[in-house]
């Protein structure tokens, strides 16, 4: 069994002391992954034995970023998509073991205003392109804080959200176009009707007291993977982010 965990920790180094590593250590993942790790070489040092640690940082200081921290050495490691335009905010980490690819990703927002929609469009169809390629080789299991509420049952309040940054038809389009080209989506694949269960909370109007959220992180995974699923998990009650961390279990 193997058990990977993908968490938006909303900068890394605040969330060291609202008790990162006490889930850290209980969750015992083979795979942990972060995005938005807001943080550059050297401000943070984390001691985690038996564990390889790999960072993408943002050109930009305290913004992005993404890490990967597994027990089993990959391969090979590669950071961003190898495209110029996408590879400046450490927004992807891809470890290639043996049986598959592991990639973490930190999808851009569209921003208020969707000022950020057009480039959103065109990065998501140069990370498919990125996810077909792997796909074409290997399966591959992809995570992260993909940006966007994919049906009405992903988030508390569709009506009065339609056309905002993360629940635009356009992002939600994207998305069914990723996950037909080979894809599922791992927790709609073990509760396809599930409804109340979100993994983002915002910080304003007591949004997570009142569980007023969107399921906006993911663990997906080729649909050659599906046999091997055991679980999928959403860890609402874990603190420490306006995120929660989304964990996956296969054989």
């Amino acid at each position: 069994m193997k058990k990977l965990i993908s968490w938006n920790v909303n900068g890394i180094r605040a969330c060291l002391t609202k008790g990162f590593m006490d889930f850290f250590n209980e969750a015992d993942a083979d795979f942990f992954c972060l995005q938005e790790t807001k943080c550059q070489a050297g401000q943070v040092e984390l001691e985690l034995s038996g564990y390889h640690q790999f960072w993408n940082y943002a050109e930009k200081k305290g913004y992005s970023g993404t890490a990967i921290f597994a027990k089993e050495e990959p391969i090979a490691v590669s950071y961003g998509l190898g495209i110029e335009e996408h590879d400046h905010e450490g927004r992807v980490i891809t470890l290639e073991y043996p049986e598959f690819y592991l990639v973490t990703c930190y999808t851009p927002n569209s921003k208020s205003e969707l000022e950020r929609l057009a480039y959103r469009m065109v990065w998501e169809d140069a990370f498919r392109a990125y996810l077909n390629g792997l796909d074409e080789k290997k399966p591959v299991i992809f995570c992260g804080d993909l940006n966007v509420a994919h049906e009405e049952i992903d988030l508390k309040n569709p009506s009065t959200n339609h056309n905002s940054a993360g629940f635009t038809d356009e992002e939600r389009e994207k998305f069914t176009v990723l996950l037909n080209s080979g894809f599922i989506d791992s927790f709609r694949y073990f509760y396809p009707e599930a409804e109340g269960i979100y993994s983002w909370w915002s910080y304003r109007r007591r949004a997570r007291q009142t569980n007023a959220g969107w399921r906006i992180d993911y663990n997906c995974v080729s649909e050659r993977m599906k046999d091997s699923l055991k679980s999928a998990k959403i860890h609402t009650e874990v603190l420490g982010s306006d995120h929660c961390p989304v964990e996956l279990v296969w054989e």
